[in-house]
């Protein structure tokens, strides 16, 4: 895998209706829902891992230590940012910050393992419906 410790991936997009708090059940609270924005952060740093994995490979998140520390509202940009902070075998974690137009709304890290087969991955989680 071509993947070095620094490397940086992001991604900006504009916060809609459907991202906010209020979507999601809490009613009335019209800012990027703090669950859609974890999603974002893991997407980042997934899309980073995908580009180097082989035929068959993939990635999962195992663990989110984030602080959402500001309220974006409708209409406002965010920018995810993931670095790879370290490779440990297949074992990866990320320095991951989102921004938007104002301040930093939430920061913290984000590790991901990278699995040899998607394939062999799933048929264990079907045996547990079995």
């Amino acid at each position: 895998m071509g993947l070095e410790v620094g490397r940086i991936n992001e991604l900006e997009m504009t916060v809609s209706r459907e991202m906010c708090a209020d979507h999601l059940g809490n009613g009335g609270i019209q800012v990027l829902a703090t669950p859609f924005l974890i999603g974002i952060l893991e997407g980042v740093a997934a899309d980073m891992i995908q580009t180097e994995l082989e035929e068959g490979q993939g990635s999962v998140g195992v663990q989110v230590n984030v602080r959402h520390l500001a309220a974006t509202p409708v209409g406002m940009k965010v920018r995810a940012r993931a670095q790879l902070a370290e490779i440990n075998g297949k074992r990866m974690l990320f320095h991951v910050e989102a921004r938007d137009d104002v301040e930093v709304v939430m920061s913290g890290t984000h590790e991901r393992y990278v699995l040899d087969s998607i394939e062999r991955f799933l048929a264990r989680v079907r045996s547990k419906g079995a």
